[in-house]
């Protein structure tokens, strides 16, 4: 697995290192978020992050078509009933969501990103840390 160690401007050890400190860290740099993206398909739960990653791409539209095209486009990616890669939230997360979609705003995912980046934080990430992946990550950074 080719990860690129560049999040920062410090030592990739640093970065690497800096991974378990915490998921806010993990998910502040580019590599990290590969590295668990990778973790996660391996637990075929990859929709979490991807979702994640859409919501925090959605909330930087500037424009109101590309924010309803993009809207739509994870609404029928990850939220609706039997989406390709639905994501884990309660039904009136999923409900409200629905009933706004005709009409969405930068806020329109917040609700469920914020139960995905919860049970990321919760469940997932301590299970990274103790991942082969990640483990592999930092023997490699520690031996350069």
């Amino acid at each position: 697995m080719a990860i690129k160690l560049c999040c920062f401007s410090k030592d990739p050890l640093e970065d690497v290192a800096s991974w378990s400190e915490s998921i806010e860290r993990l998910l502040s740099c580019k590599a990290g978020q590969q590295a668990f993206q990778e973790f996660l398909r391996s637990e075929y739960s990859e929709e979490n992050i991807l979702f994640w990653q859409a919501c925090e791409d959605y909330k930087k539209i500037k424009n109101t078509p590309e924010m309803i095209s993009a809207a739509n486009r994870i609404y029928s990616e990850f939220v609706q009933v039997e989406a390709p890669r639905q994501i884990n939230i309660d039904c009136g997360t999923r409900a409200n969501i629905t009933k706004n979609i005709s009409e969405p705003n930068l806020e329109s995912f917040d609700k469920a990103q914020k139960l995905i980046y919860s049970l990321m934080a919760r469940d997932c990430y301590p299970r990274f840390l103790k991942s082969d992946i990640y483990q592999s990550i930092l023997q490699k950074a520690d031996s350069s």
